[in-house]
């Protein structure tokens, strides 16, 4: 059985048994994945940057006055209520950026290895959790669909093997976006896209699949060329197949299963929208920025 199948089997147990507690799982990255009711409402990784690394390095709130913030909560490690309390951000930005935390560390732990799966009731109270839990079968669904969008791109990427390196090319920074010229800025051959991401305060799953397009345009070069990252699936695929090999066939009207995802508008349970960069990238950063005035 692979570890895949292992943590499908586990989740999807959990699920039905309506366990709340927690599964850690050993691997590479690894992580933990808290449930409630057999609701998943936080996944923890150190492949993927936490909620409070994404909040902290969107400029919103400095790490003095987190510090304080953690102190003056009795040493919460995320004190929401004096976020909104001191008007770094509103309630529904913190739920966008627990949300977003949660899917990308559940990417984290499937792109890796996992060697193993333990069950057991939780230590301490998951941070961030958010208040309606993802089923756990449908959250490994979406974070295979991501994998599998990255291995259809030209040149897929590991989060956590390959390091890339500006190319030698010449290019307008006001044409690359604010996101590519961060990651040209940063890459220097020492760090993996997971290390892009802590250093950017962007989602793992984002920055491996810009990191993947600009070594596919010429922007970014590794010294060794990227691999295929192997992936087995359990046998009906989590209720995902890959394709038969065939003669070109006209795409079905319905949504491509390898197209990358794209979150839509309120998925989270959230109805505020999310500007798109001029890029292309997410805009959620950006909506950190805008304070919102009944938070003041």
């Amino acid at each position: 059985m692979s570890g895949y199948e292992l943590l499908a089997r586990d989740l999807a147990a959990c699920g039905r048994d309506g366990f709340t507690g927690e599964v850690r799982v050993s691997g590479s990255p690894g992580g933990a994945f808290h449930l409630r009711g057999g609701l998943v409402v936080a996944v923890e990784s150190p492949g993927a940057p936490g909620p409070e690394a994404l909040l902290l390095r969107s400029g919103r709130i400095g790490g003095e006055e987190w510090a304080a913030l953690v102190r003056e909560s009795g040493g919460a490690r995320w004190p929401a209520a004096g976020l909104i309390a001191h008007g770094y951000a509103g309630a529904a930005q913190l739920r966008v950026v627990c949300a977003m935390s949660l899917q990308d560390a559940a990417f984290a732990v499937v792109a890796g290895s996992v060697d193993g799966c333990e069950r057991g009731p939780a230590a301490v109270a998951p941070p961030a959790a958010v208040a309606v839990g993802e089923p756990p079968t449908r959250l490994l669904q979406e974070a295979s669909r991501k994998l599998r969008a990255l291995l259809a791109l030209p040149y897929p990427v590991r989060p956590d093997r390959e390091r890339p390196t500006p190319a030698p090319v010449s290019c307008a920074a006001s044409r690359l976006g604010a996101l590519r010229c961060e990651l040209l800025a940063h890459a220097d051959g020492r760090r993996t896209a997971r290390d892009l991401a802590f250093r950017t305060g962007r989602g793992v799953y984002t920055v491996t699949v810009e990191v993947a397009r600009m070594l596919g345009e010429g922007l970014l070069e590794c010294v060794d060329a990227p691999h295929s990252i192997p992936v087995r699936l359990p046998a009906d695929g989590g209720g995902l197949r890959p394709r038969e090999p065939g003669p070109p066939a006209a795409p079905p009207p319905g949504p491509d299963a390898t197209a990358l995802p794209r979150r839509r508008p309120g998925a989270s349970g959230i109805n505020e929208a999310l500007t798109p960069e001029p890029d292309g990238g997410t805009g959620w950063k950006e909506f950190f920025r805008l304070r919102n005035p009944t938070t003041r």
